[in-house]
């Protein structure tokens, strides 16, 4: 049933990338993944668990938590006491933490949404005005970069790749446009708390800290997007063709006080969420729902006078419906089935096995980074952050390998290097991350043409900025 559970991880996964040829969207996929996995963890507990490779089930055998469940059920066997741990226990527990994510993405996602249909990004998109190819793409991609930090990268790049069917005509110049937007995005989302999920899973798992993760990942995150553009640099020449506009393709519905009051806010709400954080300690997904609920507030009060049509669209009961809820189940269903393979012990061994062959953080995460070319980068940075606990100076000082050990502290250059690796990594396929699945999919961009034109550029400036934290590891901390 160990093996089993690797089986049905690896057919629910073939399933989410074939997402395209079978026609099932991967939200489908993922949640019906991450309940089968838990099911045959359950039916299998007693073989799985009698194994010995998980280390929450060691641990709930010297809790209080079996102590209390004894005391209540004297009579209870070792298989009772398996199945409280997985249901009672296990499941419980990994809930709270893929909650606290969930609430986070969806409040996000609907601030931002709240944004984009009051027009606030057009204050923004609107002041681009030259003509020049590479001008604009060094424009475009460092504007995306700043916007993925401040936002995050799936929206960022949903918004640009609707600024560039205003800026470019061309098909194939717009793809090439947007394949770049999706290098910056993911590059500028790799630094910032909130710009990437896996940032954000890794901040909200305290594996790092906002001001750390900044400071330490900016530098190899533009270094991952400027390979790339100077490599371009040395090719791309003319000018773009706009395309023909129509003046009136769209009402405007709100004014010019509105759309700015909104950027703000909304903007302003993101920001907050770090500083929230840190003021009352409290979890990060609190302080974006309080965000939300003022400019819920704000969007109630503001169009109470407007006609019902108008209303409607414009405040957040609204734009709930725009929200891509799909992509909230994804996360449920794969970070479950992650949870699962974590609780049984699978992470564990797998952790073992690259500290076993590498025992190299750089070439662990670099691994890990082009993996998530391949698979989504969300499953694996939660297996990474179940493969390795976070680590005290006491438990650095009391291991074998102190020199080693301190890399996966708090801030340690394990977790920098995984948010820079797991957050960057997916650029190099266009299925690699949320905004290359985004821009494939608004643009149809085709895969073999992202491979030949595309892949190569980002993996030049991946392992870029993989250099980069390395001899910015060595300058800080080894001088």
């Amino acid at each position: 049933m160990f093996i089993l559970m690797v089986v049905v991880f690896v057919l629910g996964y073939t399933m989410i990338a074939l997402e395209h040829p079978i026609k099932v969207d991967k939200a489908a996929s993922a949640l019906i993944l991450g309940v089968l996995m838990w099911v045959v963890f359950i039916e299998g507990s007693s073989s799985i668990l009698s194994l010995g490779h998980s280390h929450a089930w060691k641990h709930f055998l010297e809790s209080t938590a079996l102590q209390d469940f004894v005391t209540r059920q004297p009579d209870a066997t070792l298989l009772d006491k398996m199945k409280y741990f997985i249901i009672d226990h296990e499941i419980i527990h990994h809930l709270g933490e893929i909650s606290e994510i969930l609430f986070f993405l969806l409040g996000a996602m609907t601030i931002v949404e709240t944004v984009d249909q009051h027009q606030g990004f057009k204050l923004i998109t609107d002041r681009i005005t030259t003509t020049r190819k590479i001008k604009l793409l060094w424009i475009l991609s460092f504007l995306t970069f700043f916007m993925s930090a401040l936002l995050d990268n799936l929206t960022t790049t949903i918004v640009m790749v609707a600024l560039l069917r205003k800026l470019v005509g061309d098909k194939h110049t717009r793809w090439f446009f947007a394949s770049m937007i999706v290098i910056a995005a993911n590059a500028g989302g790799a630094w910032s708390p909130i710009g990437d999920v896996t940032t954000i899973m890794l901040w909200i798992g305290s594996q790092v800290t906002t001001a750390n993760i900044i400071v330490m990942v900016f530098i190899p995150s533009l270094i991952n997007m400027i390979v790339p553009l100077l490599i371009v640099s040395i090719y791309m020449k003319g000018n773009i063709e706009r395309p023909n506009v129509e003046d009136s393709e769209e009402s405007d519905f709100t004014s010019a006080f509105e759309r700015k009051l909104l950027l703000i806010m909304g903007v302003g709400a993101l920001l907050f969420v770090p500083v929230f954080k840190t003021i009352t300690h409290l979890p990060p997904y609190m302080g974006m729902l309080f965000g939300l609920g003022v400019i819920w507030v704000t969007t109630e009060v503001l169009h109470l006078n407007k006609d019902a049509v108008i209303r409607k669209r414009l405040t957040v009961i609204g734009v709930l419906k725009k929200v891509d809820v799909p992509t909230v189940f994804f996360f449920l269903g794969i970070l479950s089935a992650v949870a699962a393979l974590q609780s049984a012990g699978h992470l564990g061994l797998l952790a073992e096995y690259l500290d076993e062959k590498m025992h190299n953080i750089f070439a662990i995460n670099t691994v890990i980074g082009i993996l998530s070319a391949i698979v989504d980068n969300v499953p694996l940075t939660a297996g990474a952050m179940g493969m390795y606990p976070i680590l005290t100076d006491v438990m650095v000082q009391a291991s074998a390998e102190p020199g080693y050990a301190i890399h996966f502290v708090q801030d340690g250059a394990f977790w920098e290097l995984l948010a820079y690796a797991a957050g960057t990594g997916g650029s190099i396929l266009i299925i690699g991350s949320a905004a290359g699945v985004a821009a494939m999919g608004l643009e149809k961009i085709d895969f073999i043409w992202y491979m030949k034109r595309i892949s190569l550029l980002a993996l030049a400036g991946y392992l870029a900025g993989i250099g980069a934290y390395y001899l910015q590891d060595i300058l800080i901390f080894h001088m």
